[in-house]
């Protein structure tokens, strides 16, 4: 077990990070400007530049990247971007998504695959490993799994830690297909993908639900970038979302935040996966929405043929958009009052059904949300598409972001990265 982080540590760590920060927002710098940007003494900023030279994360500046000038140039320091890369994943239902970064937050590439939803856990981490292999390439932002830091990774359902709260004791194992101490005994096992990646890829595996993910991938990089109140809604074959909450991605206790989709719409209605009726999931679920389709006569067998019925102005596909739309827009409503966002994102495979399904979703919106919000809540489609858990994930890894300034980096991830 590596040693604690103790407070001179931690000042350590920060002091490189002030540093890798400057370089990763101004490109090659010499010392003396580093020292000028930092505020740190020249003792502390040489030391710690030594050791970022020495685990080869910081590189001498190659002569075409230095800034000409007269005389002789100072040596000029710079990221080296074949250093310190870290993969996302997202195992969706029935889709992997993988997307990595370098040391100087480039994304070196992305990937996704479908797959059946019954495919095991072997075949889907082989699946990823074939996905991360196809962004090697030859070129010279190519990723080398060398150099790999880290693997955040995106799962369905509630990843619940510690002792589980009454009514949540299937939570954490839902769907598990491994054996051993469950959440009954208080101890919870390492997820089945985490054992199988770090036996891959030798590297820290860090995890959490993939839709909350999603929603940290939309605050940094995609629709909501900036924002400081979020609200996150994915419409895919599970409905779920994530909350940022005074700049901070909202994890709630022991992991349980986002489950938007077991909010109860129609009290008695179908029984949802996670044992009640009624939730918005049995009603905005990719399979819930192409049921209520068929049962009208239409006969789209996924959403690619809903949204062609959609633009051939099918009355019966309109209408049953219009029906989960008012749904979805209850939902936000409530949310929205509770929690005050300013920018709400909607996104998943189902929002390619376009206005037909967004339009009655803000119509309810602007309908249920309290007046004095009418006018400051803005609704977004995301724009990241599929890799948005994955690029999550890397934001997890990274842990750079102030989003994430109140969430935990997790214990796999703390122990291997603090360990000599």
């Amino acid at each position: 077990m590596a040693p604690p982080r103790g407070p001179l540590s931690q000042l350590r760590r920060g002091h490189e990070e002030l540093v890798l920060g400057l370089l990763r927002k101004h490109g090659p710098l010499s010392r003396g400007e580093l020292g000028k940007r930092c505020g740190l003494s020249r003792t502390t900023l040489y030391d710690i530049l030594a050791e970022l030279v020495a685990s080869g994360a910081v590189v001498t500046a190659s002569p075409q990247e230095i800034p000409r000038g007269r005389g002789r140039p100072a040596e000029t320091l710079t990221l080296n971007p074949d250093a310190g890369q870290a993969i996302g994943i997202d195992f969706a239902r029935r889709g992997l998504h993988v997307a990595a970064v370098n040391l100087a937050h480039e994304i070196v590439g992305s990937a996704s695959e479908p797959h059946d939803a019954d495919l095991p856990w072997e075949q889907r981490v082989e699946l990823a490993e074939r996905l991360i292999g196809s962004l090697t390439g030859t070129g010279s932002g190519a990723l080398r799994l060398g150099a790999l830091d880290a693997i955040g990774v995106g799962v369905v359902g509630a990843q619940v830690e510690g002792p589980p709260a009454e009514g949540l004791s299937e939570g954490r194992t839902k769907g598990r297909e491994d054996e051993g101490p469950g959440p009954e005994s208080g101890e919870i096992p390492p997820h089945p993908v985490q054992m199988l990646l770090r036996e891959r890829f030798g590297v820290p595996v860090l995890l959490d639900n993939n839709t909350r993910l999603a929603a940290l991938g939309e605050a940094i990089w995609g629709a909501a970038a900036g924002g400081q109140d979020v609200l996150y809604l994915r419409l895919s074959h599970g409905v779920g979302g994530g909350l940022v909450v005074g700049g901070s991605l909202h994890r709630g206790a022991y992991g349980l935040s986002g489950e938007f989709g077991h909010i109860t719409v129609e009290p008695g209605g179908a029984r949802c996966d996670c044992g009640g009726t009624g939730c918005l999931e049995t009603v905005a679920s990719i399979r819930a929405v192409l049921d209520a389709y068929r049962a009208t006569g239409g006969r789209a067998a996924d959403v690619p043929e809903l949204v062609k019925a959609v633009r051939a102005g099918e009355r019966s596909a309109l209408d049953v958009l219009e029906r989960v739309g008012g749904r979805i827009g209850e939902v936000l409503a409530a949310v929205c009052n509770a929690i005050g966002p300013s920018v709400i994102v909607v996104g998943g495979e189902l929002v390619e059904t376009g206005q037909a399904l967004v339009e009655p979703i803000e119509r309810t919106l602007h309908d249920h949300v309290m007046p004095v919000s009418r006018h400051r809540v803005s609704l977004r489609r995301a724009t990241l598409g599929e890799v948005a858990g994955a690029l999550g994930g890397i934001a997890l890894v990274l842990h750079e972001s102030p989003l994430l300034s109140r969430y935990p980096a997790g214990p796999d991830l703390a122990e291997d990265l603090t360990s000599p």
